[in-house]
């Protein structure tokens, strides 16, 4: 079992050299990936620069020729994750430096890789915007203060910790805390709006003995419960907060693009749908909010956080949109309507109180579900008792069904 360590070797191999070092010191073996294109590699890789252009269909003639480092960039780090997840096997962290090429390049090889394996990037960027190169796996970005350009005391500081930080994850591994011992995974969306429900729900799902996580719905939450479901992690889906959907529809700034809810239904994971704060978009500080929506309807949620009352045209968009991604479902699927609101602003009384919003998201539920999916219309708030103990009820009677099935 080894850690794989990748870099470009013509430009940051000194200073991989040294970190391989002190892994070895600490009695783990490496994997050594090159990435580089110009010069010539430091020491010789496990992974050569030839086979990693050659998993992303070039060659490192034909990246030479072009001369376009754009380009050169996106092949290495292409070719680099493919390459590096036929070693899975044996893989057991990974450990990546560089500026914003070999960032780019390690960090898509980290990404490759599933939930828990232990994952380092020493970058010069790590202290800015680093939403790109995370995505929605546990990557450690750790910054390398100084440009990694050769060994002095604050490069052999810098990754020296890197290094050993590497190790304890590693070694950390043996002694971690066991797993819910076969417990289903359930996966449930939240939002401070609709927090009774969900929390209810969550105490319900585990005392009838599931694990339950978690996402805040503000886009990574959304993408992050996605992947999970991708990645086979999760065996019911709680997806009672679909906030999301309305800020990538309306301009938003919690957006979790155009695939959210769809894992679970390409995946056929059983599934309870319901409408959580569909009522708002949401901005940062007022004077954020695109002038096109100044004549809106807002709420300060709080000095950072401006939201929005969503239209009845965009809830009649926003229901169509759910039907149609509900009913390509593989899977058990139930959509729940809660007619007395979908959000704690969204009640009798409450600032986001819109019925005929409201109204244009059911009657579009309707008129576009398919036969196939089950949608049933409460006469209760998203945030009564009751909504929360049918929609545990109706997800573990699907995932006791799909279980009896398979």
């Amino acid at each position: 079992m080894s850690v794989l360590l990748v870099g470009t070797l013509d430009t940051k191999g000194e200073e991989l050299q040294f970190v391989r070092e002190i892994l070895h010191r600490g009695g783990l073996s490496t994997l050594v990936l090159d990435a580089g294109v110009l010069g010539s590699p430091t020491f010789v890789p496990d992974i050569s620069r030839e086979r990693v252009f050659a998993a992303a269909g070039t060659s490192l003639e034909e990246v030479r020729r072009a001369a376009d480092r754009g380009r050169a960039v996106e092949a290495a780090a292409r070719g680099a994750a493919l390459v590096a997840l036929q070693h899975t096997a044996e893989v057991r962290g990974i450990l990546a430096l560089g500026g914003s090429a070999g960032t780019t390049i390690g960090t898509a090889v980290m990404r490759a890789f599933p939930f828990g394996v232990p994952k380092l990037m020493v970058s010069t960027l790590a202290s800015g915007q680093v939403r790109p190169y995370v995505g929605v796996r546990d990557i450690l970005m750790f910054h390398s203060v100084v440009d990694i350009s050769g060994l002095n005391r604050i490069t052999r500081a810098v990754l020296a910790n890197a290094a050993h930080a590497t190790i304890g994850m590693i070694e950390g591994q043996s002694n971690r805390i066991p797993d819910a011992d076969g417990k289903p995974t359930i996966a449930a969306t939240m939002f401070g709006v609709t927090t009774p429900c969900v929390d209810a729900a969550r105490k319900l799902l585990e005392a009838s003995g599931n694990e339950v996580l978690v996402f805040h719905a503000t886009g990574t939450g959304g993408l992050t419960m996605e992947s999970f479901v991708r990645d086979g992690l999760i065996q019911g889906v709680l997806d009672l907060t679909t906030t999301e959907l309305a800020d990538e529809l309306v301009g938003g700034i919690l957006s979790a693009g155009r695939d959210r809810l769809t894992a679970a239904g390409l995946r056929g994971v059983p599934q309870v749908i319901s409408l959580g704060a569909l009522d708002m978009v949401n901005f940062g500080p007022p004077q954020t909010v695109p002038e096109r929506f100044r004549n809106r309807q807002f709420y300060r949620h709080n000095p950072n956080v401006t939201l929005m009352r969503t239209t009845p045209e965009e809830n009649d968009e926003l229901g169509k949109e759910i039907a149609l991604k509900a009913s390509a479902s593989r899977g058990p699927t139930t959509v729940l309507i809660p007619l007395k609101g979908v959000s704690a602003l969204d009640a009798e009384g409450q600032p986001f109180w819109h019925p005929q919003a409201d109204a244009a998201l059911f009657q579009s539920l309707r008129n576009w579900m398919s036969p196939q999916v089950r949608l049933l219309e409460l006469d209760l708030h998203i945030n009564d008792p009751l909504f929360a103990q049918t929609s545990v009820r109706i997800l573990c009677e699907s995932m006791k069904a799909e279980n009896s099935l398979s």
